[in-house]
């Protein structure tokens, strides 16, 4: 029998984004069986409050759960702290959880896969979490399949693996340099994930999700996705602290039931699906890059002539 674990909501200011993550959440087949808790961040600066009071206006108002539990932050702590504050309170009490952020809207079958995943995969210890997200690859995935490390948008996991986060950065920076990973860690050098780690490492970003990807790598785990995505990302407008204005991430939701079991491997194909998708995904940034270097060469060089 599956038991049911806990969702964690983080929210901020986007009361438009929350509701339709909302909405969306309550249209899942479990919503009504599961505790919600929902960490609402205070206001940053006097810009924001406004925007901060309305939104926890409307959180009093959600119904559809078991049991709601709104925790109104009484100081900006911001997306990565106030994320890491609430998931580890939350997993330390239940033990598991599903974590979520106002700008992901889910497919009806997402709390059931969480769930089974949760379930099914409790005591293997190579296993780190679930995710709900998948890229919009063109290479036709597998069902369901296994990637090394951890990932963010739409997840669930346990008190064994969330107690593996490291906080610091430098430390998981320092053992994959180390290791000579950087290769592996970055997605076959399609995406500059250490460069994330080491921005986050000297204190130029606080972002949480590179420290948990960095801390499942590491520790050799491996994250479950399904083969069609179960999560919308509605985050890419530009109103996110850690997200651009962009359509390259959406997605048709699967519209029904995946199945969790699985061979507790990396599958390789998947992970080069990932790659080209990431590598692709930065062909136009550097087509940019490289028009920009070329035009500074030509007025240089022009400079000269004349």
């Amino acid at each position: 029998m599956t038991t049911i674990a806990p969702i964690i909501l983080f929210v901020y200011n986007r009361l438009s984004h929350t509701q339709q993550t909302i909405a969306a959440l309550k249209e899942n087949l479990l919503a009504k069986d599961s505790e919600l808790y929902i960490y609402a961040d205070a206001a940053k600066d006097t810009a924001a409050e406004d925007k901060v009071t309305a939104l926890r206006s409307y959180l009093t108002s959600i119904t559809g759960f078991k049991n709601i539990h709104i925790c109104l932050r009484e100081t900006n702590l911001g997306v990565d702290e106030n994320t890491i504050q609430g998931v580890t309170e939350v997993i330390n009490k239940h033990g598991k959880a599903i974590v979520l952020e106002d700008d992901l809207v889910t497919s009806p079958w997402f709390l059931k896969f969480m769930n089974e995943g949760l379930d099914f995969y409790e005591n293997q210890d190579k296993v780190a979490s679930i995710h709900g997200y998948v890229f919009p690859v063109p290479q036709k995935l597998k069902d369901v399949f296994f990637i090394k490390g951890a990932d963010c948008w739409g997840w669930a996991t346990w008190k064994r693996a969330w107690d593996l986060f490291e906080h610091d950065g430098a430390k998981l920076l320092e053992k994959i340099i180390a290791q000579d990973l950087q290769q592996e860690f970055d997605f076959d050098n399609s995406y500059p994930y250490v460069k994330a780690l080491e921005q986050q490492a000297t204190g130029n970003t606080t972002h949480w999700d590179i420290r948990w990807y960095a801390s499942a790598f590491l520790s050799e785990k491996l994250t479950l996705y399904p083969g069609q995505s179960l999560v919308r990302n509605i985050g890419h407008d530009a109103s996110g602290t850690h997200c651009g204005q962009s359509n390259s991430y959406d997605v048709t939701l699967s519209d029904s039931a995946i199945m969790v079991e699985t061979e507790i491997i990396a599958d390789p194909q998947a992970y080069l699906a990932f790659a080209d998708f990431m590598r692709n995904l930065n062909q136009p940034a550097r087509r940019k890059n490289i028009a920009s270097r070329l035009f500074k060469q030509l007025k240089t060089s022009i400079g000269r002539r004349f």
